[in-house]
């Protein structure tokens, strides 16, 4: 019997056994299953500004949580061994239960810990496990941060949004034609930020690429419309490194990276750059 996943706007229809494109999800005897619950590939304790959060509790620390699967396909991932593996190709995880991941959280306090961060694939394609972490940590007092690409259903934002304090969104372009390249839709984004802006904290990271999305009107227009939501809503504009099958370019220029910083200005009240 097929069964549509409602996780994110690809609505995947799944025969049983079949695995959705995000490689995390499967019909399992007439259920949607999450194949990745539990599965963790990385873990570690990183400064909050890293994922990036400049405003949300600067200076603290969070416990990054990762697992494997995405459901976009960016050819300049930087954590393709993970977020674009299927559960028989990732080289190392761990089987982690929500109790455990919380517990760990809890030990870390004393060196500046205020909770957990989903992140490094995408974590909302396996909601589930976020859920139950989320919720968890909430009643010990614990933050969560959710960074994420943005391309997941209404539904899914609405059921996660009220266990998340924060959430850095990946807003790659700014136009259509980007997005169609890696299998995802612009406005559905720029939806849920919307969304996400009214109810948490939010950040926004567009990796700058060149040839591809680092035009001065592309960035004009993306500013602007950010600034329609919020102008206080920070803008981090990285810098890219050739990477997995975006090899064919050099890195953008640094020059590049803040001009558009300081045109973005002009809009935004907090721009910043990135792997500069």
């Amino acid at each position: 019997m097929k069964l549509i996943c409602n996780v994110c706007p690809h609505n995947c229809n799944l025969e049983d056994g079949q695995t959705g494109f995000c490689k995390a999800r499967r019909n399992v005897e007439g259920r949607i299953v999450p194949i990745n619950y539990g599965i963790v590939t990385s873990i570690a304790l990183d400064p909050i500004e890293k994922k990036p959060l400049y405003h949300f509790f600067p200076g603290s620390m969070i416990l990054s949580v990762g697992s494997f699967g995405c459901n976009l396909r960016c050819g300049f991932c930087q954590n393709y061994s993970i977020s674009m593996s299927g559960e028989d190709a990732i080289q190392y995880s761990e089987k982690i239960s929500p109790e455990d991941i919380v517990s760990t959280a809890l030990k870390y306090a004393h060196q500046g810990n205020i909770g957990i961060a989903y992140t490094y694939n995408e974590p909302l394609v396996g909601i589930e496990y976020v859920l139950d972490c989320a919720k968890m940590a909430k009643q010990k007092g614990l933050k969560n941060v959710v960074v994420t690409n943005g391309y997941a259903s209404e539904d899914t934002i609405n059921r996660v949004l009220p266990y998340v304090d924060a959430m850095n969104i990946d807003l790659k372009a700014f136009t259509q034609e980007f997005y169609d390249k890696i299998s995802g839709d612009v406005q559905t984004v720029k939806n849920n930020i919307i969304t996400v802006a009214k109810s948490c904290h939010v950040e926004i990271t567009t990796l700058i690429i060149p040839a591809e999305n680092d035009s001065i009107e592309e960035n004009t227009l993306l500013a602007k419309w950010i600034a329609s939501v919020n102008d206080e809503i920070p803008l981090h504009l990285s810098r890219f490194f050739p990477r997995y099958k975006l090899t064919d370019r050099d890195a953008t220029d640094i020059k590049h990276i803040y001009t558009l910083a300081n045109n973005a200005k002009k809009y935004l009240k907090y721009v910043y750059t990135g792997n500069c």
